[in-house]
């Protein structure tokens, strides 16, 4: 019986972001990308979201690789949470491998790890898979999508992708490879979804360029602009305009300068001479001679352009008349932050320009007429929707079939779904751990459910502590109960409700006297029952209480 080749997602499906998908067959096993994801904003105090690694670590000895399509944060943020307890060479491009290379040092582990550079092209064996690099076009340099080869047939993963005929620098998405994969037979094909739910087609990155000499052409003011740090294309664009009108270049946020570095290090950015120049020194330059290239596109707290804003920026400061620039669309859940940023830069008097005004973003992804032409090249026996919320991977799942494809050879899969698939078949069988794991600062996974509730509980409603002293002879009460309250009233405006609540305590303890109730969890439980309803009847409201009993 021939052997099956199981392909699992522990990320990405069904959520944008922590992508990370493992092939295994003939008992060895490759992980593809192993990204982030960032916190809903009902997760309080959660820093990042990655993949659930069990399944992984019960596996690693069987683990001989790990290949990755490019440097985004949803697919390489999660490398060192993994890294800390697995060890095993990383294939990557220049640019990917150079980002990489910075979280690496970051946590220390740079030494500890083989992180090996390819080009588009290259084959690389890993136990007994061979996996090709495929040059893709995306909005960071040195994307790739994988042809991944086993005895069971060849898969395309094609990483986040579009197909952009005018890219800023290097070729056209390689086509011709996946036409002539296609020729030769692909078992299955697993695609991008975040565009399929638009017609057409992802305008070049080279549209933007254009907005952007129309915005610096007979502008007077300072210019700022912020956009994606990975966007290493739109980078060079800015800077060339800046430079074609004579203006200096300064850069100021941590991602962006860790990124110009990576790619002016690596060569993908080319800094014309003497436009670049130290943040401090743009205080001596006439206005029209300066170009700020800042973070901050996502409304995000600490960004530099937020701090900007709100006058907290220790070296820049917007001043009436700046024309501030917004090079990017809004991530979904980030336009109230954003929101908030544009409307402080108004009270500054600067000028906003974003995306609704001028063609200043474009998306990375490819929409349907793109996948259609990916579809229509590599011609799959098997399709497996990737990258997407729900509705993403059934939108997607019906293109395949308007191009041809029967719905018995489309699987829509979930995290920690097993796909099995022979050359002839395939079909979802069982299931692995899987899910989110929450970072909190340097706790990883010391978050579960049961603390992001009582996190939510605490923002939502407050919480009430009940102290009492009681007698250790009779269980009289010697002192209390005292009322320390957090989040829920106003103590000193709220002197006859407190007086209620201690009524309603003294109450509880006196029954449980009265009725013999020694055990203290049942009389924290009376106390806290009592108090419960006492306060959800008079106020509407259900605070967490926690009565503390001291014997004495």
């Amino acid at each position: 019986m021939a052997e099956k080749l199981k392909i699992i997602s522990l990320g990405g499906l069904n959520e944008i972001g922590k992508n990370l998908t493992v092939y295994e067959y003939g008992g060895d096993m490759i992980i593809v990308d192993v990204g982030m994801g960032f916190p809903d904003t009902d997760m309080y105090g959660i820093d990042v979201v990655i993949p659930d690694f069990t399944y992984i670590l019960q596996n690693k000895d069987r683990l001989r690789a790990i290949f990755l399509t490019h440097g985004h944060e949803d697919h390489i943020g999660s490398i060192p949470y993994l890294l800390r307890d697995v060890q095993v060479p990383i294939y990557a491009t220049r640019m990917t491998a150079g980002l990489v290379r910075l979280k690496l040092e970051e946590h220390r582990l740079a030494d500890k790890t083989k992180l090996i550079t390819c080009e588009a092209g290259e084959v690389v064996k890993a136990g007994r898979f061979s996996v090709e690099f495929i040059h893709m076009n995306h909005s960071i340099a040195d994307s790739v999508a994988f042809a991944i080869k086993c005895g069971a047939g060849t898969v395309i993963h094609t990483g986040d992708f579009k197909i952009d005929p005018t890219p800023i620098q290097g070729d056209m998405i390689d086509l011709g490879r996946l036409g002539q994969l296609g020729k030769e037979g692909v078992l299955a094909l697993l695609s991008d979804s975040t565009n399929v739910d638009r017609p057409g087609f992802t305008k070049s990155e080279r549209c933007v360029g254009e907005s952007f000499d129309a915005l610096f052409r007979n502008c007077d003011q300072r210019v700022i602009v912020t956009t994606f740090a990975s966007n290493v294309d739109r980078i060079q664009q800015i800077i060339d305009v800046a430079a074609r009108y004579g203006r200096k270049v300064a850069v100021t946020g941590r991602s962006m300068e860790n990124a110009m570095r990576v790619s002016t290090e690596l060569g993908y950015m080319k800094i014309p001479e003497g436009t670049l120049v130290d943040l401090a020194h743009i205080k001596n330059l006439p206005k029209n001679k300066v170009c700020i290239i800042t973070t901050g596109s996502q409304g995000e707290t600490m960004s530099a352009l937020t701090r900007m804003a709100y006058a907290t920026h220790r070296q820049v400061e917007i001043q009436a008349g700046d024309r501030v620039i917004i090079s990017a669309s809004a991530i979904p859940g980030n336009e109230s932050a954003i929101g908030n940023v544009i409307n402080e830069l108004y009270r500054k008097e600067a000028e906003v320009v974003n995306e609704r005004e001028a063609a200043l973003h474009v998306s990375g992804h490819a929409c349907q007429d793109e996948l259609k032409i990916i579809h229509a090249l590599v011609k799959p026996k098997f399709f497996i929707p990737v990258h997407g919320e729900q509705r993403h991977l059934k939108i997607h799942a019906k293109l395949a079939q308007s191009m041809g494809m029967s719905p018995r050879n489309i699987i829509i899969s979930d995290i920690g779904k097993v796909i099995e698939l022979t050359p002839n078949s395939a079909k979802i069988n069982g299931t692995v751990p899987a899910g989110r794991v929450f970072v909190d600062g340097y706790g990883v996974g010391d978050v579960g459910s049961v603390v992001l509730r009582d996190r939510k509980h605490l923002a939502e409603d407050g919480m009430i502590v009940v102290v009492v002293s009681v007698s250790s002879e009779d269980g009289g009460i010697l002192s209390g109960p005292d009322m320390i309250t957090r989040g829920f009233v106003y103590v000193k405006e709220s002197d006859g409700l407190m007086d209620e609540m201690r009524a309603v305590a003294v109450a509880s303890l006196e029954r449980c006297r009265n009725e013999h109730i020694l055990d203290w969890t049942a009389i924290k439980g009376e106390i806290k029952g009592d108090l419960s309803n006492f306060l959800y009847k008079k106020t509407k409201r259900n605070p967490m209480i926690l009565p503390v009993i001291m014997e004495v």
